[in-house]
């Protein structure tokens, strides 16, 4: 069952930004906690708000003071905090998404050897040293470990579409390393990267600090939104968003980039309602029930 909430703590920021932070430290409960909030303002949607950002363990609004007085923007969302309580009752309407990856590929794998005086391992590459650190045998039982659950996307950003993903596991079973002693200056668009306990996807090539495992050929940024999977917007991924990470081999990435560059390539995604309670009360039990749903056709 979920913990009692802590109250929660809000902050101005300028004349148009009210900043509320729900817990000190990341867990699936805050996170939920603010997807429910964010989800039930957006419903409301009172008069003057502009923007809703959900993050980790918080969320930001932006609003119009000359539409909406900032003193009674705060009192509705202590009421709406009151209303959510826990989230136990939340029901978030999300889907599964399907990332195929390929694990140790040749572009990371050429990057991060450019960068090892950065590097905590010099001597091995970032799967290698993820595997040796959390205790397992080697990368394949690394890999098994780091695609055989799912992935809970808390926030989107940082740089354009790249999503923050918690992996659903009890916490003692969460992969943890941390980031590069320095930031790299260069990482391959689409780099599936790891920092603490977060994953992520590189949308943009660009610098990084995040630990790189492999890559994926689907595209989840898309700013001229060519592509079937960016018809409504240029960034594929959502708060909320359950991922399941699928390996591949080389053949078939090839394949899958031909597709992309035809313009024909659909990520995989199904629909889905997703309660906290279930999840927490036998989380192996419903990972393997929700994603049934992923290979329903």
């Amino acid at each position: 069952m979920t913990a009692t909430p802590t109250a929660a703590r809000y902050s101005w920021g300028g004349d148009e930004h009210i900043f509320v932070e729900l817990a000190e430290s990341m867990s699936l409960q805050a996170n939920f906690r603010a997807m429910a909030i964010t989800t039930s303002l957006r419903e409301q949607r009172p008069d003057g708000i502009l923007e809703i950002c959900p993050a980790n363990a918080s969320y930001q609004v932006r609003y119009d003071p000359d539409v909406i007085d900032p003193r009674v923007l705060r009192q509705q969302l202590q009421e709406i905090e009151k209303q959510v309580g826990d989230a136990a009752g939340f029901s978030l309407a999300t889907r599964i998404v399907e990332i195929p990856v390929l694990y140790q590929d040749p572009w990371t794998t050429e990057t991060l050897s450019r960068f090892r005086d950065r590097h905590q391992d010099p001597d091995a590459t970032d799967i290698e040293y993820a595997a040796r650190i959390n205790g397992f045998s080697g990368t394949e039982e690394f890999i098994a470990a780091h695609s055989g659950s799912p992935w809970f996307t808390s926030m989107v950003g940082f740089v354009a579409g790249l999503p923050f993903m918690f992996q659903m596991v009890p916490q003692e079973q969460q992969l943890i390393v941390p980031k590069y002693l320095r930031p790299r200056t260069d990482t391959p668009k689409q780099t599936v990267g790891h920092g603490g306990c977060f994953g992520c996807i590189y949308s943009v090539r660009g610098a990084g600090g995040y630990q790189m495992f492999g890559v994926t050929p689907a595209p989840i940024y898309d700013p001229d939104r060519s592509m079937p999977d960016f018809e409504d917007f240029l960034v594929f991924f959502r708060p909320g968003d359950i991922v399941k990470f699928t390996p591949i081999e080389r053949d078939e990435y090839d394949a899958t980039i031909k597709q992309v560059e035809a313009g024909t390539y659909r990520i995989r995604s199904r629909p889905f309602d997703f309660r906290l309670d279930p999840f927490l009360n036998d989380p192996e039990g419903f990972n393997a029930r929700m994603l049934e749903v992923l290979r329903a056709d």
